[in-house]
């Protein structure tokens, strides 16, 4: 039976409606691919309070879990496992944005999300940003 990994994702849009990505890190599974922000949920956390968090580690900025907006989910079979990912939308946040892990980062208009190579998982999710969020 092939587990299954429960990781969240955060579409950050600025005031120019921009979204933002970040580039998988050198030494990680899919490095050099660009995603939307976030990660594996841990222990007993909502989807919420993982992304809160994984948003402070690797960006350096607050978000409270009532500014995040569910927008759509992905389940994705890759060749060891199930990956099933929350997005979330989020439009304010606390402090200025800074990678924490030397990750490079871009804003984005939705237009041209498919211009950046994202892991397949990612990939169904483009429709629905782009279709006016």
């Amino acid at each position: 039976m092939t587990r299954t990994v429960t990781v969240v994702a955060c579409a950050l849009i600025n005031p120019q409606g921009l979204i933002l990505l970040t580039q998988r890190p050198a030494g990680k599974a899919m490095a050099g691919l660009w995603e939307f922000p976030g990660g594996k949920i841990e222990g007993n956390e909502s989807p919420e309070t993982a992304l809160c968090r994984e948003l402070w580690e690797e960006l350096n900025i607050t978000v409270s879990a009532g500014d995040l907006d569910p927008l759509s989910f992905v389940s994705h079979a890759y060749d060891t496992f199930q990956l099933v990912m929350p997005l979330y939308l989020c439009r304010q946040w606390k402090g200025n944005i800074l990678p924490q892990e030397n990750q490079e980062m871009v804003w984005v208009e939705s237009s041209k999300l498919l211009d950046y190579p994202m892991p397949p998982a990612d990939l169904p999710l483009i429709p629905i940003l782009q279709s006016g969020i």
